[in-house]
Formats: structure tokens, C-alpha cells, sequence
């Protein structure tokens, strides 16, 4: 009788490989892109892991210069493209793989301003998150998504909760008027590979932030599916878009102790624990 335990599934890859590309323009202007990249390989691998057979393993260390090399042609301002080429260069180079999935997480870098000018060779970091994509390819299909994460916002009114259920463990108050703050991480899914990924990534960020500026919030809830709505009116080439959206509480401190008014103007930051708010948002059935 045979004893032994099976393999279930396997892949395995190339974490956290760091490349940044300068972009040197004819006209001395430059332009830097950096990212993180993630290479998972699927397939044929099976004998490498219940034996002694590594004929079909490709090297990590091949998969991180891979990832070095196909930067200098493809790394750019539309980082979905070097996340397909990456994903195209592994499934055509080896007939035993049958998917691959590529993540870049970007560190963005806006140019600074010098005496009202853009300065054509210096950076600084930006606030706004950090830029995400992540590529699947299969040799039937490719499934492609963008996003942000970590975008922190905040408006300190235009923000409420109230109407909830009450029992005997509730303690929270009902509020008007609250501060709404989070770390936005936000992912959108594109129809195919050939969409225009710069315009969609260009429009969907400001019209999540508009929307969470503009529009009252009756709850963290309500404001994430106006945001996802925005989002999709303002990129047709997009299907759905996922929001995760913690709530990071400002509590009102208690002055009373010292004799001092607390009109709704000093707060405790805390972030543990925190509601955690999440949905998929997509478009109507035709």
C-alpha cells in the first residue's frame, strides 16, 4: 500500500525584486519608474519537489534577471505593459509552464518644483499611495488589474453615523459630525490587455478622491460605494473595482477632567483596533 502523502499544488517565484529605470531624454529632461516585482510560476515542477529532478526549474535567480533585463525596454509611466512582457517572456520561454503572475508595486516620484519650474532631474516622494499592478497570464487568457494602496485621507466633518442597531454591549454614541479617515487600497480590473491602462489609471484615482471629498458620508460604507461608482464612470475600460477602506478612529478626548471645553476639536488618533470596510463594485448587466 502506498503511504505517502500527495502534492496538492505548488508554484513558487521571485519575491521583492527592486529596479528602477531613468528615462533620459533627448532635451535633458528625465523620468524615473521604480518598482517592486513579484515573479509566480505554475506548471510542470511536480518532480522537483517529490524527487531529485530540477530539469524544469527555472532559477529564481534567472526569474530576478529577467525582471533587470526586460526593465530596460519595457519599465516606463504604464507599468501594466512591463507586467505583461515579464508574464509573455516566461510562458514563451518554457513549454512546462502554464501561468505566471507578475506584481509590481510602484515607488512614485513626483518632479520637484524649483522657482515655479519642473525641475528636469529631481524627485520627491509623493503622498498619494503607491501603485499597484498585477498580471496573470494562463495560455488561454490573461486577467489584468491595477490599483493603489495605502492612500491616507481624511476629512475632519461632512461625515456621520447614526441608526445603528443598540444592545446591551453597545456603547458607541450616535454622531453628525465626525472625523472619516482610512488607508485606501483600491484594485480595478480591466476588460482585456489591450485597454489604455495610462488614461484609466490617470481618471480613477481623482474621482475616488473627489468623491470622498465632496460627498456627505452618512457612513464609511455608503462613501466607498460612491467612490466605486465614480471610479467606473470615469474608466470605461474597467469592469469592477474593489475598495478596502479602515476606518481610522479620532476619538474625542475628554477635557472635563481639567476643566477645559472639548468643542469637537481634540482627538485621540487610534487605529487599533479599526472597522475594516470592503466591497467589489461592477457594472450593471447590460
Amino acid at each position: 500500500m502506498n503511504t505517502k502523502n500527495g502534492l496538492i499544488s505548488q508554484r513558487y517565484g521571485k519575491s521583492r525584486v527592486r529596479v528602477m529605470r531613468v528615462e533620459r531624454n533627448t532635451n535633458g529632461i528625465h523620468a524615473v519608474h521604480e518598482v517592486t516585482v513579484s515573479v509566480m510560476l505554475q506548471g510542470e515542477f511536480t518532480e522537483a519537489y517529490i524527487g531529485d529532478d530540477n530539469h524544469q526549474v527555472v532559477a529564481t535567480d534567472t526569474m530576478k534577471n529577467t525582471v533587470h533585463a526586460l526593465a530596460r525596454q519595457h519599465l516606463t509611466g504604464v507599468p501594466e505593459h512591463f507586467a505583461l512582457a515579464l508574464g509573455d517572456h516566461f510562458l514563451a520561454k518554457n513549454a512546462h509552464v502554464s501561468a505566471v503572475e507578475i506584481e509590481l508595486l510602484g515607488t512614485p516620484w513626483d518632479r520637484y518644483v524649483a522657482h515655479g519650474k519642473a525641475h528636469p532631474h529631481t524627485f520627491l516622494g509623493t503622498g498619494l499611495g503607491k501603485p499597484y499592478t498585477r498580471a496573470a497570464l494562463t495560455r488561454t487568457g490573461t486577467d489584468i488589474s491595477s490599483g493603489v494602496r495605502n492612500v491616507l485621507l481624511l476629512k475632519s466633518t461632512a461625515s456621520a453615523f447614526k441608526g445603528f442597531p443598540r444592545d446591551e454591549f453597545t456603547t458607541l454614541p450616535e454622531t453628525d459630525d465626525r472625523i472619516l479617515s482610512t488607508s485606501m487600497d483600491a484594485t480595478w480590473n480591466f476588460a482585456n490587455r489591450g485597454a489604455d491602462f495610462a488614461a484609466a489609471n490617470a481618471a480613477i484615482l481623482p474621482a475616488l478622491l473627489e468623491t470622498f471629498a465632496t460627498e456627505f458620508s452618512p457612513s464609511v460604507q455608503h462613501t466607498l460605494y460612491l467612490m466605486g461608482q465614480a471610479a467606473l464612470a470615469a474608466a470605461p475600460t474597467i469592469t469592477t473595482i474593489s475598495i478596502a477602506m479602515p476606518n481610522k478612529h479620532y476619538l474625542p478626548i475628554n477635557l472635563q477632567p481639567f476643566g477645559l471645553p472639548n468643542a469637537n476639536d481634540i482627538f485621540l488618533p487610534t487605529d487599533e483596533p479599526h472597522g475594516q470596510i470592503e466591497a467589489c463594485i461592477g457594472r450593471a448587466s447590460p
